[in-house]
């Protein structure tokens, strides 16, 4: 969101009590976030858990994270069970989606947001949060994999190469979570955010061009 659009949004909203968030952030904390959802395809996909750990400088924060699993939404079916392995008796006492975004929105606050295929969450947050509040995020969007696309694209320029968030993961020689959900996730986009941001960039892997057979 541009700073035109944040002001025209701070203006329409000036009796809600989000309207702040559509003010500049200043500060240094950024928060990598995660989001499980029911489909691939985000005009359609619902919610059905959310993380979000913080980062300051070069340090992920552990202490300050947040893991949210939602009430089980309609189109949570067998198919959408196999991407997140989150099943009807995982979420029995999960919370409504409007107090998730909630609890979402006053963990990030303004702070830019980290991610690995970030813009697909935003959409989705974005359209949950016009639903229960008429405003979308104003947040700023990092998307990891960018980053370690751009630094490799100036080494070895049109070449092919894995971004899947593994690969990028173990090429940068990072932790890897056994079992993948939406807080790991974000630990693992926080990860990488700090490591392409502050620290050395590792030896290339082998790559093959994109030309070659």
């Amino acid at each position: 969101m541009n700073r035109l659009q944040r002001h025209w949004w701070h203006y329409k909203l000036r009796i809600h009590p989000h309207r702040e968030l559509f003010t500049q952030y200043s500060g240094d904390e950024l928060v990598s976030i995660d989001c499980e959802t029911t489909s691939l395809d985000p005009s359609h996909a619902e919610l059905v858990s959310i993380a979000a750990i913080k980062i300051k400088n070069n340090k992920v924060i552990t202490s300050q994270s947040i893991h949210l699993k939602l009430r089980p939404p309609q189109n949570l079916t067998s198919d959408s069970i196999k991407i997140h392995q989150l099943r009807h008796q995982d979420l029995t006492h999960g919370i409504s989606e409007k107090e998730a975004l909630e609890q979402l929105i006053q963990f990030i606050g303004r702070r830019p947001i980290v991610g690995y295929h970030i813009h697909y969450d935003k959409k989705i947050l974005d359209r949950v949060s016009l639903r229960h509040f008429r405003h979308p995020l104003p947040n700023s969007l990092i998307e990891v994999s960018h980053l370690y696309h751009h630094k490799l694209e100036r080494l070895l320029p049109n070449a092919y190469y894995d971004l899947s968030i593994e690969a990028i993961s173990r090429h940068l020689d990072l932790p890897q979570a056994e079992r993948h959900d939406a807080l790991e996730d974000a630990i693992a986009a926080a990860l990488i955010y700090v490591r392409l941001t502050y620290g050395d960039f590792p030896e290339l892997p082998k790559i093959r061009n994109a030309h070659s057979y």
